[in-house]
Order: C-alpha cells, then structure tokens, then sequence
C-alpha cells in the first residue's frame, strides 16, 4: 500500500501515567451506555411501553422486531460511515474534535430517552436509541486512534487492559446505582419501578459526557496535518487496497467468512438477549439487571478461562469450543422455559462473551501480512466487516420473528451462523497472507 500522509504529531511525552489513566477515563464514561442502556435497562423498558405489534411506515411488526431493527439501522450507519471517520482520525488533525462530537451526541441522545413515554412518542424512543448509538460507536474510533499518541507499542496491551478495566468498574457501579433506585422505587418519590427507569437515561447521559471531559482535558489537542487529502474518500480506498490482497488468500477469506457469521450470531445474542428474557420469561427491569450484573462476572472468568486455552491448545483449537458453546446456547435457549434455566444460560454466555471477541481480533492479526506498515488499514476493514455482520445479525433475528411470530425461531437461526462458522474454520489454517496480489 502506498504510504499514508503523515500528521505533525503533539509534543505529548509517551506512557505519561495522568494522560493513560485520562484516556482509560473515555471508557469508564461511556461504557455505562453500552452496559446499562443497551443490555440491561432500555429492551425491557421499550417492550413496555409499545404495544405487542408496531405499525412502522405502513409495515407491521412486533415491537421486539423494531428494536431488532433499530439496532441493525443504528450499525448499518455506523458502517457506512466507519471509513470516513477512520481516515478522520488517521489523517484528519482532529481526533479531540471529533471525539467531543460524538461524545455529545450520544450522552444527549441518551438523556432525550426520558421524554419517551408511550406509543405517542415511540419516535422518540427510536430516534434516541439510534442517534445514542451512533454516537457511542463513532466515539469509540477516535477514542481508539489516540492509543498511538499516548502509549509506545510494547504498553499497548496494559493500555488496553485499563481502558477496558475502568470501563467495567464504572459501568457496574453506575449499573447497581440504578437498581438501588429502581428496588426502592419508593425512597426517591417513583409509585413503581418502571417509572423509576428514566432516571437511568439521564444518569448515564451525565456520567458520559461529565466523565468524558477528563479525557477531553488530558489528551493530546488536535494538530493540523501536515498535507490535505480528500478525507471523506480516504477511509474508503484504504478498505479497497485491502480487499485486494485479502482476495487473492482463500485461507484469509475463510477465516473473515467464519468471523462474519458467527460475529452476527454473537452480537445478535448479546443486543437482544434482554428482550427474549423480557418477552418471553417474564422478566423485569430488577431481574434484567441482576442478569446482566452475573454476566459481565462471569465474563471475567470467561476472558481468563479463553486465554488459558489459547495458550495451551492455539487460537483456532479455543475459537471452535467456543463456537461449539455458542452452538448449544442457542439450542438450550429454544427449549428454555424458566428463569433459573435462563441465569444458568447467561452464565454459559458469560464464559464465552469476551473471549471470543478478543481472539478472534487476536488470530486476525496472525493472519496479516509479515511486515505490513498497513496493519491500521487492515483492522479499518476488520472493524468494518464486525458492524456489518452486526447488522446481518440483528436483522435476521427480527426478519425471523416477524416472519415466524416467534422469538424462539430467531434464537435458533443464530445457532444456523456458529454451525456454519464452525465447519468453515474447520477449513482454516493460522498463517501469514501473502502480499504479492498488494
């Protein structure tokens, strides 16, 4: 690949501890929209206030089938637009600017989500839910673009870590916060719980955009590049140089092929788990949390457990038991029929949640081309074909129940995508791509 325009980099000393523990400060601000919104708190909230089936622009639909496909319109932006912000953020000057941007669209989409009461203003609850996600996965492009900036490459992985540490400890803080105030609805003046839940929207939009300013304070401020490019083209011809060399590696091409359909499975699963919970075992917002709350432990040990075995038995060996465990989840969650079933469900999710995402960007990487300057080009292409498989994902499980009536069907149409993945990782071998069709 041709060499990108180079920016006139900030002054900032590398591994300055007050400047990593800022950047790790972006996480724990907006995680607890990922976490307590997305997972926990909205799906069920939003199943209770629409009516069992939605008329949308003349088609009728269930309402878990709109939140389906709110979550897979909400991702089909983010893709379309990954690229441009991509080449923003590598070559565009402005990574700071942009990282406010986003961070103030979403913590005020996220807040916007108070004045969605009912049917009447289901538009609301809709176009909250999407534009907060967008801002929440744009914030996370350039949030990730300042790593280079502030961390040399042999800190990348405990750089990481904290990031990813601060945004667990914070979103769990902020998680159990709004149980307590939904538990004891009546200590804070709420007649019962869901009217309790608004609270949540406006906590978590505060805590993202007041936790963000540490960040916006510490990190490197934005440096005029040193040449102007057509930045919104960009993005997306350093995705096309890319897919020139990985199309002339059937190997590589397997593997991304696996990575999309069991991606989609994942994603799907973890987005829309709540409202299968929610819909079709009776749970509510309490049970959610605590549901969620077991998870993301259990996550923990997960990531921990999957790395162990990466270690012993290699990246594809670990990748295809866990895909194995995802198969049987979807089977299970088909014939699932109390709540004990589904806790002891979630506990499976959690050992397998994490680390399969970790790996799979782990053995990705062992895929590339020895010696490649481009590896930022080659994770743009990476990150782009895991929203668009997150698109595929959510769509298929409301396309499924809208043309089913069942949520139990799209459970196990997710279970079709790990099958699938499975027997074609199978095919894979975990070696360098070469570079000569570059």
């Amino acid at each position: 690949m041709e060499a990108p325009a180079r920016l006139s980099l900030p002054s900032t000393p590398k591994n300055d501890a007050r400047i990593i523990t800022g950047w790790a400060f972006f996480d724990w601000a907006n995680s607890a929209y990922a976490l307590v919104i997305t997972v926990a708190i909205f799906p069920g909230y939003f199943l209770t206030l629409t009516d069992d089936t939605v008329n949308v622009l003349g088609i009728r639909m269930s309402d878990s089938t709109l939140y389906a496909w709110s979550i897979a319109l909400a991702y089909l932006i983010i893709a379309a637009l990954s690229p441009i912000l991509s080449g923003i953020a590598d070559y565009g000057g402005k990574k700071k600017s942009f990282l406010r941007f986003f961070t103030l669209i979403g913590s005020l989409a996220c807040i916007s989500l108070v004045f969605f009461t009912g049917m009447s203003t289901l538009w609301i609850g809709v176009t909250g839910f999407i534009m907060a996600t967008i801002g929440f996965a744009g914030g996370i492009v350039f949030y990730n673009s300042f790593l280079p900036l502030i961390a040399t490459e042999d800190r990348y992985d405990d750089v990481s870590a904290k990031g990813f540490s601060y945004g667990f400890i914070g979103s769990v803080i902020l998680l159990i916060t709004n149980l307590i105030v939904i538990m004891n609805c009546g200590w804070f003046g709420f007649s019962d719980g869901i009217h309790a839940v608004p609270t949540a929207f406006v906590m978590v939009g505060l805590w993202w955009i007041g936790f963000a300013q540490i960040p916006l304070r510490r990190l490197p401020d934005d440096t005029p590049p040193e040449t102007r490019e057509n930045l919104l083209t960009r993005g997306y011809e350093e995705l096309r140089k890319v897919w020139r060399v990985v199309r002339g590696d059937t190997n590589t091409k397997a593997f991304l092929f696996a990575f999309f359909c069991y991606n989609a499975g994942v994603q799907a699963v973890l987005f829309l788990a709540s409202i299968f919970a929610e819909k079709e075992l009776g749970f509510d917002t309490t049970k959610l949390i605590f549901l969620i709350l077991i998870l993301q432990i259990v996550a923990i040990g997960g990531a921990w457990a999957s790395a162990k075995l990466s270690g012993r038995k290699g990246n594809k060996f670990s990748i295809m038991v866990m895909l194995a465990i995802w198969t049987g989840i979807c089977i299970t969650g088909y014939f699932v029929r109390t709540g004990l079933d589904f806790y002891l469900l979630a506990v499976a999710v959690g050992l397998v949640m994490g680390g399969i995402q970790s790996l799979s960007r782990a053995t990705y990487a062992k895929l590339l081309p020895e010696n490649t300057p481009d590896t930022a080009s080659f994770f743009s292409f990476y990150d782009v074909m895991d929203k668009v498989s997150t698109v595929a994902g959510t769509f298929v499980f409301g396309f499924v129940e809208q043309i089913t009536g069942g949520m139990r069907n799209s459970v196990a149409a997710m279970g079709i995508f790990f099958v699938l993945s499975l027997l074609v990782l199978a095919t894979v071998s975990i070696k360098r791509m070469k570079m000569n069709n570059h």
